[in-house]
Protein backbone atom coordinates (compact mmCIF):
# COMPACT_ATOMS: atom_id res chain seq x y z
CA UNK A 1 0.00 0.00 0.00
CA UNK A 2 1.25 3.47 -0.83
CA UNK A 3 2.79 2.82 -4.25
CA UNK A 4 1.91 5.27 -7.01
CA UNK A 5 -0.38 3.87 -9.67
CA UNK A 6 0.85 3.77 -13.29
CA UNK A 7 0.18 6.77 -15.51
CA UNK A 8 -3.14 6.31 -17.32
CA UNK A 9 -4.52 8.17 -20.30
CA UNK A 10 -7.69 10.28 -20.16
CA UNK A 11 -10.83 8.77 -21.62
CA UNK A 12 -12.34 12.23 -21.98
CA UNK A 13 -10.80 15.64 -22.74
CA UNK A 14 -12.90 18.74 -23.28
CA UNK A 15 -13.25 22.47 -22.84
CA UNK A 16 -16.01 23.86 -20.64
CA UNK A 17 -17.03 27.44 -21.36
CA UNK A 18 -17.88 29.80 -18.51
CA UNK A 19 -20.27 32.74 -18.76
CA UNK A 20 -17.40 35.25 -18.92
CA UNK A 21 -15.30 34.04 -21.85
CA UNK A 22 -13.00 31.65 -20.05
CA UNK A 23 -12.71 28.08 -21.34
CA UNK A 24 -11.58 25.48 -18.81
CA UNK A 25 -9.51 22.51 -19.92
CA UNK A 26 -10.96 19.37 -18.29
CA UNK A 27 -9.87 15.73 -18.47
CA UNK A 28 -11.26 12.54 -16.98
CA UNK A 29 -9.57 9.18 -16.52
CA UNK A 30 -10.02 5.98 -14.54
CA UNK A 31 -13.42 4.35 -14.12
CA UNK A 32 -16.36 6.42 -15.51
CA UNK A 33 -18.60 4.65 -12.96
CA UNK A 34 -16.14 5.06 -10.09
CA UNK A 35 -16.10 7.43 -7.11
CA UNK A 36 -15.74 10.98 -8.48
CA UNK A 37 -12.65 12.84 -7.29
CA UNK A 38 -11.64 16.34 -8.38
CA UNK A 39 -7.95 17.23 -8.41
CA UNK A 40 -7.18 20.91 -7.73
CA UNK A 41 -3.72 22.03 -8.77
CA UNK A 42 -1.52 24.49 -6.89
CA UNK A 43 -0.30 27.97 -7.55
CA UNK A 44 -2.36 29.98 -8.16
CA UNK A 45 -0.92 29.62 -11.64
CA UNK A 46 -0.03 25.92 -11.81
CA UNK A 47 -1.65 23.31 -14.01
CA UNK A 48 -2.74 19.69 -13.89
CA UNK A 49 -0.18 17.06 -14.94
CA UNK A 50 -0.28 13.39 -15.80
CA UNK A 51 1.50 12.57 -12.51
CA UNK A 52 -1.53 13.82 -10.57
CA UNK A 53 -3.56 10.87 -11.91
CA UNK A 54 -1.24 8.41 -10.16
CA UNK A 55 -2.56 8.90 -6.62
CA UNK A 56 -5.79 7.03 -7.37
CA UNK A 57 -6.75 3.43 -8.10
CA UNK A 58 -8.07 3.80 -11.68
CA UNK A 59 -10.47 0.91 -11.16
CA UNK A 60 -12.15 2.63 -8.21
CA UNK A 61 -12.11 6.33 -9.06
CA UNK A 62 -13.45 8.64 -11.73
CA UNK A 63 -10.53 11.07 -11.73
CA UNK A 64 -11.23 14.63 -12.90
CA UNK A 65 -8.52 17.23 -13.44
CA UNK A 66 -8.83 20.75 -14.80
CA UNK A 67 -6.65 23.78 -15.38
CA UNK A 68 -7.94 26.79 -13.47
CA UNK A 69 -8.72 30.08 -15.21
CA UNK A 70 -5.74 31.48 -17.08
CA UNK A 71 -3.66 28.37 -16.35
CA UNK A 72 -2.23 25.48 -18.38
CA UNK A 73 -4.40 24.61 -21.33
CA UNK A 74 -7.35 26.76 -20.27
CA UNK A 75 -8.11 29.78 -22.44
CA UNK A 76 -7.24 32.60 -22.61
CA UNK A 77 -3.89 31.62 -21.16
CA UNK A 78 -2.55 34.02 -18.57
CA UNK A 79 -5.70 36.13 -18.32
CA UNK A 80 -6.39 37.76 -14.96
CA UNK A 81 -9.62 39.30 -16.22
CA UNK A 82 -12.59 37.92 -14.29
CA UNK A 83 -10.13 35.80 -12.33
CA UNK A 84 -10.84 35.75 -8.59
CA UNK A 85 -11.28 33.09 -5.94
CA UNK A 86 -15.08 33.29 -6.05
CA UNK A 87 -14.98 32.71 -9.78
CA UNK A 88 -12.75 29.65 -9.32
CA UNK A 89 -15.24 28.29 -6.80
CA UNK A 90 -18.05 28.95 -9.28
CA UNK A 91 -16.05 27.17 -12.00
CA UNK A 92 -15.66 24.13 -9.76
CA UNK A 93 -19.40 23.98 -9.12
CA UNK A 94 -20.06 24.49 -12.86
CA UNK A 95 -17.90 21.45 -13.62
CA UNK A 96 -19.77 19.34 -11.07
CA UNK A 97 -23.09 20.15 -12.69
CA UNK A 98 -21.83 19.76 -16.25
CA UNK A 99 -20.34 16.35 -15.44
CA UNK A 100 -23.52 15.16 -13.72
CA UNK A 101 -21.89 14.53 -10.34
CA UNK A 102 -23.85 14.72 -7.09
CA UNK A 103 -20.99 14.57 -4.56
CA UNK A 104 -17.26 14.20 -5.01
CA UNK A 105 -13.96 13.95 -3.20
CA UNK A 106 -11.78 17.07 -3.38
CA UNK A 107 -8.03 16.47 -3.64
CA UNK A 108 -5.71 19.47 -3.49
CA UNK A 109 -2.26 20.54 -2.42
CA UNK A 110 -0.91 23.97 -1.46
CA UNK A 111 -3.20 26.50 -3.23
CA UNK A 112 -5.23 23.47 -4.28
CA UNK A 113 -5.92 22.81 -0.58
CA UNK A 114 -7.11 26.41 -0.19
CA UNK A 115 -9.49 26.08 -3.12
CA UNK A 116 -10.75 22.68 -1.92
CA UNK A 117 -11.56 24.14 1.50
CA UNK A 118 -13.24 27.22 0.07
CA UNK A 119 -15.34 25.18 -2.35
CA UNK A 120 -16.39 22.83 0.44
CA UNK A 121 -17.32 25.77 2.67
CA UNK A 122 -19.48 27.17 -0.13
CA UNK A 123 -21.02 23.79 -1.04
CA UNK A 124 -20.62 21.43 1.95
CA UNK A 125 -23.33 19.03 0.75
CA UNK A 126 -21.32 18.41 -2.42
CA UNK A 127 -18.10 17.50 -0.61
CA UNK A 128 -17.77 13.79 0.07
CA UNK A 129 -14.31 14.07 1.64
CA UNK A 130 -11.26 16.33 1.37
CA UNK A 131 -7.70 15.07 0.90
CA UNK A 132 -5.32 17.98 1.47
CA UNK A 133 -1.55 18.26 1.18
CA UNK A 134 0.64 21.17 2.30
CA UNK A 135 -2.17 23.25 3.77
CA UNK A 136 -2.35 26.92 2.82
CA UNK A 137 -5.05 29.05 4.48
CA UNK A 138 -4.42 32.25 2.49
CA UNK A 139 -3.47 34.40 5.47
CA UNK A 140 -1.13 37.36 5.74
CA UNK A 141 1.00 35.42 8.21
CA UNK A 142 1.65 32.70 5.61
CA UNK A 143 2.48 35.27 2.92
CA UNK A 144 4.83 37.08 5.31
CA UNK A 145 6.57 33.79 6.03
CA UNK A 146 7.28 33.11 2.36
CA UNK A 147 7.76 36.66 1.04
CA UNK A 148 8.63 38.66 4.14
CA UNK A 149 11.78 36.94 5.32
CA UNK A 150 10.57 33.97 7.37
CA UNK A 151 11.67 31.24 4.97
CA UNK A 152 14.78 33.32 4.24
CA UNK A 153 16.04 32.40 7.71
CA UNK A 154 16.51 28.83 6.46
CA UNK A 155 17.29 29.65 2.81
CA UNK A 156 19.35 32.86 2.93
CA UNK A 157 21.21 32.05 -0.29
CA UNK A 158 18.00 31.44 -2.27
CA UNK A 159 16.38 34.52 -0.70
CA UNK A 160 19.32 36.68 -1.74
CA UNK A 161 18.84 35.62 -5.37
CA UNK A 162 15.11 36.33 -5.13
CA UNK A 163 15.41 39.63 -3.27
CA UNK A 164 18.27 41.11 -5.26
CA UNK A 165 15.96 42.23 -8.08
CA UNK A 166 13.93 44.42 -5.71
CA UNK A 167 15.22 47.97 -5.04
CA UNK A 168 16.20 48.39 -1.41
CA UNK A 169 13.50 50.96 -0.70
CA UNK A 170 10.79 48.48 -1.89
CA UNK A 171 11.87 45.42 0.08
CA UNK A 172 9.32 46.06 2.81
CA UNK A 173 6.67 44.74 0.37
CA UNK A 174 8.23 42.25 -2.03
CA UNK A 175 4.88 41.09 -3.42
CA UNK A 176 3.96 44.61 -4.54
CA UNK A 177 7.44 45.20 -5.93
CA UNK A 178 7.24 42.07 -8.07
CA UNK A 179 3.64 42.87 -9.03
CA UNK A 180 4.68 46.24 -10.49
CA UNK A 181 7.33 44.64 -12.66
CA UNK A 182 5.39 41.54 -13.65
CA UNK A 183 2.64 43.78 -15.02
CA UNK A 184 4.92 46.50 -16.38
CA UNK A 185 4.27 45.80 -20.06
CA UNK A 186 8.02 45.33 -20.55
CA UNK A 187 8.15 41.67 -21.66
CA UNK A 188 11.88 41.04 -21.02
CA UNK A 189 11.48 42.47 -17.52
CA UNK A 190 8.35 40.41 -16.88
CA UNK A 191 10.13 37.24 -18.03
CA UNK A 192 13.13 37.95 -15.80
CA UNK A 193 11.06 38.66 -12.69
CA UNK A 194 8.72 35.78 -13.46
CA UNK A 195 11.57 33.28 -13.59
CA UNK A 196 13.11 34.60 -10.36
CA UNK A 197 9.73 34.40 -8.57
CA UNK A 198 9.23 30.86 -9.82
CA UNK A 199 12.73 29.74 -8.85
CA UNK A 200 12.38 31.06 -5.29
CA UNK A 201 9.53 28.63 -4.66
CA UNK A 202 11.15 25.87 -6.69
CA UNK A 203 14.31 25.97 -4.56
CA UNK A 204 12.23 25.50 -1.40
CA UNK A 205 9.98 22.76 -2.76
CA UNK A 206 11.79 19.56 -1.79
CA UNK A 207 13.58 18.43 1.32
CA UNK A 208 15.16 15.36 -0.24
CA UNK A 209 17.35 15.25 -3.32
CA UNK A 210 18.20 18.07 -5.67
CA UNK A 211 16.30 21.37 -5.71
CA UNK A 212 12.93 20.98 -7.33
CA UNK A 213 13.14 21.19 -11.12
CA UNK A 214 10.26 21.81 -13.51
CA UNK A 215 10.89 21.57 -17.21
CA UNK A 216 8.67 24.48 -18.13
CA UNK A 217 9.76 27.38 -20.34
CA UNK A 218 9.98 31.00 -19.30
CA UNK A 219 6.43 31.81 -20.37
CA UNK A 220 5.14 29.33 -17.76
CA UNK A 221 7.24 30.93 -15.02
CA UNK A 222 6.02 34.40 -16.03
CA UNK A 223 2.39 33.32 -15.99
CA UNK A 224 2.78 31.42 -12.72
CA UNK A 225 4.32 34.48 -11.06
CA UNK A 226 1.76 36.91 -12.48
CA UNK A 227 -1.12 34.74 -11.28
CA UNK A 228 0.34 34.38 -7.79
CA UNK A 229 1.02 38.09 -7.28
CA UNK A 230 -2.45 38.88 -8.66
CA UNK A 231 -4.01 36.69 -5.97
CA UNK A 232 -1.58 37.39 -3.14
CA UNK A 233 -1.62 41.18 -3.52
CA UNK A 234 -5.41 40.96 -3.19
CA UNK A 235 -5.38 38.68 -0.16
CA UNK A 236 -6.82 35.83 -2.19
CA UNK A 237 -9.93 37.99 -2.76
CA UNK A 238 -11.25 36.84 0.63
CA UNK A 239 -13.28 39.13 2.88
CA UNK A 240 -11.37 38.12 5.97
CA UNK A 241 -7.75 37.12 6.56
CA UNK A 242 -9.00 34.24 8.71
CA UNK A 243 -11.94 33.38 6.49
CA UNK A 244 -11.31 29.63 6.38
CA UNK A 245 -10.68 29.24 10.11
CA UNK A 246 -13.62 31.46 11.03
CA UNK A 247 -15.98 29.30 8.97
CA UNK A 248 -14.52 25.82 9.45
CA UNK A 249 -17.51 24.73 11.54
CA UNK A 250 -19.49 24.48 8.30
CA UNK A 251 -17.39 21.37 7.55
CA UNK A 252 -18.27 19.59 10.78
CA UNK A 253 -20.01 16.83 8.80
CA UNK A 254 -17.38 16.59 6.05
CA UNK A 255 -14.41 14.29 6.58
CA UNK A 256 -10.86 15.29 5.80
CA UNK A 257 -7.41 13.77 5.52
CA UNK A 258 -4.48 16.17 5.83
CA UNK A 259 -0.96 15.18 4.76
CA UNK A 260 1.63 17.71 5.88
CA UNK A 261 5.40 17.76 5.53
CA UNK A 262 7.08 18.63 8.80
CA UNK A 263 9.85 20.45 6.91
CA UNK A 264 7.58 22.25 4.45
CA UNK A 265 9.26 25.60 3.81
CA UNK A 266 6.49 26.95 1.58
CA UNK A 267 3.48 26.04 3.72
CA UNK A 268 4.81 25.37 7.25
CA UNK A 269 2.94 22.85 9.45
CA UNK A 270 1.38 25.45 11.74
CA UNK A 271 -1.54 26.06 9.37
CA UNK A 272 -2.28 22.34 9.03
CA UNK A 273 -2.22 21.90 12.81
CA UNK A 274 -4.54 24.87 13.35
CA UNK A 275 -6.92 23.50 10.76
CA UNK A 276 -6.94 19.99 12.24
CA UNK A 277 -7.48 21.33 15.78
CA UNK A 278 -10.63 23.17 14.69
CA UNK A 279 -11.93 20.67 12.14
CA UNK A 280 -12.91 17.67 14.23
CA UNK A 281 -13.85 15.52 11.23
CA UNK A 282 -10.29 15.73 9.84
CA UNK A 283 -7.26 13.58 10.53
CA UNK A 284 -3.76 15.06 10.35
CA UNK A 285 -0.66 13.11 9.32
CA UNK A 286 2.68 14.92 9.64
CA UNK A 287 5.41 13.19 7.66
CA UNK A 288 9.16 13.50 7.20
CA UNK A 289 9.05 15.60 4.03
CA UNK A 290 8.99 19.07 2.52
CA UNK A 291 6.30 20.55 0.32
CA UNK A 292 6.28 18.70 -2.99
CA UNK A 293 3.73 15.99 -3.74
CA UNK A 294 6.60 14.02 -5.34
CA UNK A 295 8.42 13.46 -2.03
CA UNK A 296 8.35 9.74 -1.10
CA UNK A 297 6.54 10.03 2.25
CA UNK A 298 3.95 12.41 0.87
CA UNK A 299 3.32 10.17 -2.15
CA UNK A 300 2.92 7.15 0.11
CA UNK A 301 0.46 8.85 2.43
CA UNK A 302 -1.60 10.41 -0.37
CA UNK A 303 -2.04 7.03 -2.04
CA UNK A 304 -2.90 5.43 1.30
CA UNK A 305 -5.48 8.16 1.91
CA UNK A 306 -7.20 7.61 -1.42
CA UNK A 307 -7.01 3.81 -1.06
CA UNK A 308 -8.83 4.14 2.27
CA UNK A 309 -11.61 6.07 0.53
CA UNK A 310 -12.38 3.42 -2.09
CA UNK A 311 -15.15 1.92 0.00
CA UNK A 312 -16.41 4.99 1.85
CA UNK A 313 -19.90 6.26 1.01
Amino acid sequence: MGELYPVISPYDQRYVATSDRHELYVEQCGNPAGIPVLVLHGGPGGRCTSNMRRFFDPNSFRIILFDQRGCGRSKPFGSIEANTTNQLIADTELLRRRLGIDRWILFGGSWGSTLALLYALAHPVRARHLVLRGVFLMTRQELDWLYGGGAATFWPDAWQKFNRLVPEDERCDVISAYHRRLFSGDLPQEMRYGMEWFLWEARLMCRQGEPFQMEYPGWFARNFARMEVHYFKNGGFLDDDRFIMNNINFLKDVGGTIIQGRYDMICPPRAACMLADSWRAATLHIVDAGHAETEPEICRMLVRATDDLRFVN
